[in-house]
């Protein structure tokens, strides 16, 4: 079911699986150049093999919702974790999980780093804690295949006209000089909640400083799972093994 929220800047696209009443909600966050249907079948698989309830949603400025209401500064991400948390007081989610993918994962743990008893757990995947040359030369080589036109026909399928927008406000932030200074480590050591960390291990845009990045600063038990042969897209590129791992895990904290 889809539906759209109301929230302080603007409104959100919502795609709701409710199924399980009494069951928690696994809120999906998506990644930079994300949006729900690129998600495909991965958040109801997850959430019919945990027996909960799926809730995935356009963040500001992609596909149904609202333009973002500021331009990207520093704290972007961590504008993005206040909104997540007004939609779940909005629509009065009581602690549900969360699960993000890459800029996804990093909202996820500003969230729940800012509210330390608010959540049950996290799914991390591809998720950054700090900028890379990595990430940088990574971003770069997806410029070039931007404006060659294939990586822009490709996403252009799932944001129209809102494309170039989309596109540029991720590569234009991470690779601007200002952005360099960007380290989330410092602010996570209220996140308690159980989280499992994945990354692929040929992950273009990031390296296992991430991940060990995210177990340090916790204050939570992490578990960190590095996938043998992936790159920053595990749930598409290997969907059984991390539905087993996310399910593995969510199952045993409820």
């Amino acid at each position: 079911m889809k539906a759209t929220l109301s929230l302080k800047e603007g409104h959100l696209t919502l795609k709701w699986t409710r199924n399980f009443p009494d069951r928690p909600t696994i809120v999906f966050l998506h990644d930079a150049l994300g949006s729900i249907p690129q998600w495909k079948d991965f958040p109801g698989r997850l959430a019919a093999r945990c027996r909960c309830n799926g809730l995935v949603y356009d963040r500001y400025g992609y596909g149904g919702a609202s333009d973002a209401p500021r331009k990207r500064g520093l704290d972007f991400l961590e504008r993005e974790a206040e909104v997540l948390l007004e939609l779940v007081e909005r629509l009065d989610l009581e602690r549900p999980l969360l699960y993000g993918h890459s800029d996804g994962g990093t909202i996820a743990l500003l969230a729940a780093a800012r509210q330390p008893h608010g959540f049950r757990g996290l799914v991390t995947e591809a998720a950054h804690v700090l900028v890379e040359e990595i990430t940088l030369a990574g971003i770069r080589k997806a410029v070039a295949a931007y404006e060659n036109g294939a990586l822009r026909s490709k996403l252009a399928f799932y944001h129209g006209e809102r494309v170039d927008a989309v596109f540029r406000a991720w590569a234009d932030t991470w690779l601007a000089p200002f952005f360099r200074a960007w380290n989330i480590e410092t602010q996570l050591s209220s996140v308690v909640c159980p989280a499992l960390v994945l990354q692929g291990e040929a992950d273009e845009y990031g390296s296992e400083a991430q991940v060990a990045g995210i177990r340090r600063a916790v204050a939570g038990p992490a578990e960190v799972v590095l996938l043998e042969g992936l790159g920053h897209l595990p749930h598409k590129e290997d969907r059984d093994r991390v539905l087993d791992l996310a399910a593995g895990f969510i199952k045993r904290l409820l």
